[in-house]
């Protein structure tokens, strides 16, 4: 036993001479005292199959052995410290004699996030809870709870990006997955916005990207009427642009919703033409949806509206196309 003791020692000493970060001096410790997989904490367990006098003696031996290794990890590590402060201190001289190095220029907030800010903002004057959600989300979320079975021809229309190995996991769609979880968890009456980056396999253009944000809200409560929707719609998207502006519904067809809208929003573009955007869906939430949350569509009824987000900035600051947004060109950004 004490031969072995002294081999591990020896062995212990020369792989310590050889160790040279704070990373490896762990990964050493680790091996030769981890409780129940280190050398030494090993042979120090086969030691109680020894006689009581043979115990003793080894045991001496072996605790003077393993002081002798602490030490020599402890002393180690304070020496690799005082190397690493020395290398930074080393790393950080000046040279006074060099010339001044400009300063470097300082980031800003994106420009969807300071309009999401400015929104949420605007949604929580007029009484709305703000949460968040998953991007990685369940079937069911995405689509079931949605009253949008598997074999409902809207699946094909989402460009959903499931997860290999797993389609039942989705990158969202649409911010809408929050529906029914929000009312399961607070219950109602409930008014409640959840915006969010969304995933969808698009054919990229000026107005269409595959990651872009949704800004949604839903009212659940007694008596919900479509014009309370066209209230609140208005009142919401005025307040995000500090004025009146000039809207249109169109019959739309949403299964979550019915009677489902599209509303479009008059602009004006860059050469001072007056047109309309499609800018959100919206409606009355189906009463499958309102069952789903374990509430009685009789007795409790819903608005519901999802607000591409990133067209409603696009119209703001007047921005022709939405590839810009996300093109990582400073000189794009720097203007907001």
């Amino acid at each position: 036993m004490e031969n072995k003791l002294k081999k591990l020692q020896d062995s212990f000493v020369k792989q310590l001479k050889k160790v040279g970060t704070l990373n490896v001096l762990e990964e050493l410790e680790q091996d030769f005292f981890a409780r129940k997989t280190g050398k030494m904490s090993l042979v120090m367990k086969e030691m109680k199959d020894l006689s009581e006098d043979m115990r003793k003696e080894v045991g001496k031996t072996a605790n003077e052995i393993k002081q002798i290794m602490v030490g020599g990890i402890e002393e180690k590590k304070q020496e690799l410290k005082r190397k690493k402060w020395d290398d930074v201190a080393k790393a950080e001289k000046i040279d006074v004699t060099q010339p001044l190095v400009p300063r470097r220029e300082q980031g800003n907030i994106h420009t969807i996030t300071q309009a999401m800010w400015h929104m949420e903002d605007v949604a929580k004057r007029m009484g709305f809870m703000v949460e968040d959600g998953p991007e990685l989300d369940s079937d069911y979320y995405c689509f079931e709870a949605l009253n949008i079975p598997a074999y409902h021809p809207a699946r094909d229309s989402q460009d959903t990006f499931y997860i290999k190995g797993n389609e039942k996991m989705c990158m969202r769609p649409h911010v809408s997955n929050m529906q029914v979880r929000l009312l399961k968890k607070y219950g109602a009456p409930l008014r409640i916005a959840y915006p969010g980056r969304v995933y969808r396999n698009e054919a990229l253009d000026s107005t269409h990207e595959h990651t872009f944000e949704q800004f949604e809200a839903f009212v659940v409560d007694k008596n919900i009427t479509v014009g309370h929707l066209i209230g609140v719609m208005k009142e919401l998207i005025s307040g995000f642009y500090g004025k009146e502006m000039d809207v249109r519904l169109r019959p739309g067809y949403f299964p979550f919703v019915e009677p489902g809208f599209e509303l479009d929003i008059k602009y004006t573009d860059v050469n001072g033409n007056e047109k309309w955007m499609e800018m959100l869906g919206c409606g009355l939430m189906h009463p499958n949806v309102i069952r789903e949350a374990g509430l009685d569509p009789a007795e409790y009824q819903g608005l519901a509206f999802g607000i591409g987000f990133d067209r409603l900035v696009m119209l703001k600051y007047h921005i022709e196309d939405i590839r810009h947004l996300r093109s990582g060109d400073l000189r794009f950004l720097k203007q907001f």
